[in-house]
Order: C-alpha cells, then structure tokens, then sequence
C-alpha cells in the first residue's frame, strides 16, 4: 500500500552514558552508567523512511529475537539484538541521551529488583527488551536498555564484551527514536571496547559498525557512513571470505549511501555485486534469486533506472513461468510492479522522455486475473490487484474506469473488520502513485560530503501545503515555511514535484472527494559556509536597492 511518510528529524539532547573509562568522561563520575533523561523518549516519533520503508527489510539477528536467551553465567549478554541495516531508515541502532536541563542524574532505566540476583535479572530484563521491542514499544524498551547496561557494567565490568553488546542495543531502540547524535556515541563506544578486548579484525565489530554507519547516514553525514560501512564489509570479508552473504545487508547500505552522495553509479555497481552473489549462491535454484531481483528492481526504481527496471522484473516473470507455471501467485508482485514502473520515467536512457502509461495495461489485468482465480489466493491479495488497475486508470486519465473500480472495491470490503482496515487505508486517505525523490541536498552541501571533508552541515526544511481534487491532481499549493529562508531553489524543486504528482483521491461512501488541508515536509542539509554565501547576496541586492 502507498503511505506517506514525512520526514521529520528532531534534534534532541544528548543523554549521557557514563562509566568509569568508557564514553563521555565527567567529574566525579561513578562506575555505573548515569541517564539524563529529558523526556524525549515519551514523545511519539515520526518515521523517516526516504522511501525505504515501503520495502521488506529482512531481520539482520539470525532468529535471535525469537530465541529464549540462555542462561548462561560465563556470557549473559551473548546474545545481541543485531542492527537491521538492510533498510537503513528502518535500523535500529544505540544511542546516548542526556537532559542538559537537568541537574539531577538518575539510574538508567526501571529501579534494581532487590529481591533477586544482578544475573537472574539481567535476563529477566534482556527478554523484555526483547518482547518490548518487536511490539514496538520503544520508549519502554529504552528505559530497560539502559537497565541493562547498568546491569553489564555490575556483573563483568565497564570493558567487557557483554556491555559493549549492551550499549550496542541501548543504540538500537535509540535510533528507533531518532536520538541519532547519541547513538553514534554508543555505537563508538562498543567499539571502542571491543577493539581494546579483541582486535580491530573481530566479526563482533560488524554489528555496532552497521549501526554507526546507519546513524551517521541518518544524521547527514553518508561521507562517514561510507566509511564506516567500508570498514563492516572488509571485516566480513577477512572472517569469512569475499563472497559471504553475510556482507549483503551492508553493501546494500553501502549503495544507499552512494545514491545519497549522488553517485549513482557507484551504487549501480554495489548492486551488481550483491546480485552476482546472489547468482553465486543459488546457481541451482533460480526460484531462490526472486526475492534478491525484486530488491535489485526496487534500488533500480528509486535510483531512475526504469528501463533496467522493467528488465530485472520481466526476468523475474520468466524465471517463475519457467519452474511453476503461468498462473502461479508468485507472479502478481512482479506483474503488478511491471506495470506501475510505466508511470515513471528513465532519466538515465530516456533523456526525460515520459514512457506511455499504456504498455502497462496488460500486466494489471493478467495480475488480477491471477488474484481472483487462484487456488491460494485471497481477498486481500485480490483488493490490492484491482486497487492496482484502478490506479493505472486514473494515472492513464480513464476516470470513468478507475472510479468504477474504487467504488467496486469500496463496496467489496465493506462486509467485515479486517475488510474495512484496507478500506481506509486504501481508499480514506490520498496515497502518491508517481512519488519521485527530491534532492537532500542544497547548493554545495553534496559536493561537500561526496569529497569526504568534514563541514558544518545543517538541516532545513520546505513546507508546503496543497489539495488534492477528486481526480487525483495536486492545486492549492501553499507555501508554509522555508528553513533557512535564503533556500528558495530547494522551495521550488519541492513545489514542481508535488505539483506533478498524482495521488489516488479520498474517498467517502464509495465516492471519490477533493480533500484538503494536506502538509508536506522535505528536510534537506546545506552548508553553513552555503547559507552565509547566500545571505550576503541578499544583502547586496538590498543595499544595491537602496543606494
């Protein structure tokens, strides 16, 4: 299902994880870790997706978050939560927080149980984290994080693998929340440890590193990241060869990051790499290349690679036409996909020129036509590939055709709970249909971290207000706010994009409406040595005016 996501990055203050000889050194600290906590793990965070939340991002942990947890005296900690970084804005990843309002310093996390052993509920602890955070319960889930820590450092010391693992899943839920700043502190300081206890070779390093780069890319820095996630694969590669599949996750990062720093090429080629490994791998089970040539077609999309695109999903059709059959289930996601890549343009081969939404026609229907006869097909699967159609109508400017549809749909799940959470999803709120990227990056500010030199980045925002007519097309645009004023390039980049975008329509009782009142939010990073280049041309112009 399309979402939107608006991409809000809070600044928040840096909490303080303190113990003798590791992290932020203070007066008098004592040897336990000291949390400053200033009320921003209370707050409900918005998600910052880029667009890669819309993807399956597998789970980086070797099924051990749905594993017990030992009982281990020699290695309570021994198992990690590990970083998710296939999907960069989706990684969970530790962090510092601190109240620099507060004087007050409070034990982290919920009070010590006094009734029981620092081992007993070091466990007791591990495992809620664990269930706290697969519900999604982050800002509990912080505060036992930080118990655990607390309890690491007790039992083996402030040096010890286990609090290196432990500040290593203080980060993750912390990351959950934003508090990017602080988690590349923790991230740092896992390392750190697990350098001075191992060496600078150990595969424990990948995990904490993954995150570190996560949060670095999060924070505008993807020069760091890069670094950071260089560092990860060649540590895969020494433990475990140069064609582990271990490493994947993090060339996938890799390319992200690239594409962030406008080399698309670069990450064209790290995409090459993960699927010749993939090749590799599964030489003798082409069905098992499916799900790494759907996420190869998605990169290809968002990178602008349309016609590589449409390619990668015909192989994809083939390779399951070739070893099921022609009705499989397996095709609608391709077909479905193959379809929608029409709506968009090549700006790599096509020089701009706009592909006929009408190649695409076939593939909705022969998908749908799959959805509703399937033997092991359901009424889920069948909504979404008529919703599907109904989109390339209204993109194609068949309205007839495509409000036929809706109103299909609306009155097909209209009959049951579940049936009606779809519906409002699907068809009670608007939902883009031709979403393109718009650049993160002002001015200088990317050939300044494509160069890998330190700056002075700093984040602003375009906001922009707008409707949406009953047919789809964006009007009313308002401009709300831009941050710094002096971006007014950036105000414009933001304002052609969401006038050319067109949205699936609100719906009421079956009906599609013009809805309003909508807001969107671009957040970009510029240089300060930028904006001042730019302040100083206003006033010049200004004195220019008035002299």
């Amino acid at each position: 299902m399309s979402m939107i996501f608006n991409r809000i990055l809070q600044s928040s203050a840096i909490v303080a994880v303190v113990f003798s000889g590791t992290v932020l050194a203070q007066d008098d600290a004592p040897d336990t870790v000291v949390v400053i906590d200033d009320g921003l793990m209370d707050q409900e965070v918005p998600v910052i997706d880029g667009g890669l939340m819309d993807q399956e991002v597998p789970v980086i942990d070797g099924g051990l978050m749905d594993q017990e947890v030992p009982v281990d005296d020699g290695g309570l900690m021994d198992q990690e939560v590990p970083v998710d970084d296939g999907g960069l804005m989706d990684q969970v990843v530790p962090v510092a927080e601190e109240d620099a309002a507060s004087d007050e310093a409070e034990v982290a996390g919920p009070p010590p149980q006094t009734d029981i052993d620092p081992k007993t509920e070091l466990l007791q602890q591990f495992e809620s984290y664990k269930r706290l955070m697969q519900e999604g319960i982050y800002d509990e889930a912080d505060s036992v994080a930080k118990r655990i820590v607390t309890l690491a450092i007790e039992i083996t010391g402030p040096r010890s693998s286990e609090t290196a693992k432990a500040l290593t899943n203080l980060g993750i839920v912390q990351h959950r929340n934003q508090q990017f700043d602080a988690a590349q502190q923790n991230f740092e300081t896992a390392i750190d440890i697990i350098e001075d206890i191992e060496d600078r070779l150990n595969d424990r390093l990948i995990n904490p590193l993954k995150g570190l780069g996560a949060a670095q890319l999060e924070a505008g820095r993807p020069d760091l990241a890069a670094n950071t996630f260089s560092r990860a694969v060649h540590i895969t590669h020494v433990n475990d060869g140069p064609h582990n599949m271990g490493q994947i996750e993090i060339l996938e990062s890799l390319a992200e990051t690239s594409l962030r720093l406008g080399s698309v090429e670069e990450a064209r080629a790290m995409h090459d790499k993960i699927y010749m490994l993939h090749q590799r791998r599964y030489e003798d089970d082409q069905l098992a290349l499916i799900p790494s040539l759907m996420r190869r077609a998605e990169w290809q999309h968002g990178a602008g690679y349309i016609t590589d695109e449409q390619a990668t999903y015909r192989r994809t059709i083939r390779i399951i036409e070739s070893n099921a059959d022609k009705t499989d289930i397996r095709l609608i996601d391709p077909l479905t996909k193959l379809g929608q890549s029409y709506f968009f343009t090549d700006m790599h081969e096509d020089q701009g020129l706009h592909h006929n939404p009408v190649t695409g026609e076939i593939y909705f229907k022969r998908a749908l036509r799959i959805a509703e006869a399937h033997p092991e097909s359901n009424w889920f699967v069948a909504a979404n590939s008529k919703l599907a159609l109904g989109d390339y109508y209204l993109m194609q400017g068949t309205h007839t055709r495509a409000r036929k549809l809706y109103g299909q749909l609306w009155e097909a799940l209209s009959d049951s709970e579940d049936k009606l959470m779809l519906r409002d999803e699907a068809l009670g709120h608007i939902a883009p249909l031709n979403e393109r990227p718009i650049p993160e990056f002002a001015g200088g500010a990317k050939a300044q971290a494509m160069s890998v030199v330190d700056g002075d980045f700093g984040q602003g925002s375009v906001t922009i207000s707008f409707s949406v007519t009953e047919r789809g097309r964006v009007i009313e645009l308002q401009l709300i706010e831009v941050q710094p004023a002096e971006f007014t390039d950036m105000q414009r980049l933001v304002h052609r994009e969401l006038r050319s975008r067109i949205y699936r329509p609100m719906h009421e009782d079956s009906d599609a409406v013009k809805s309003t009142d909508h807001v969107f939010t671009h957040l970009f990073y510029y240089t300060q040595s930028d904006l001042d280049e730019r302040r100083k041309d206003v006033d010049g112009d200004q004195d220019a005016e008035s002299s």
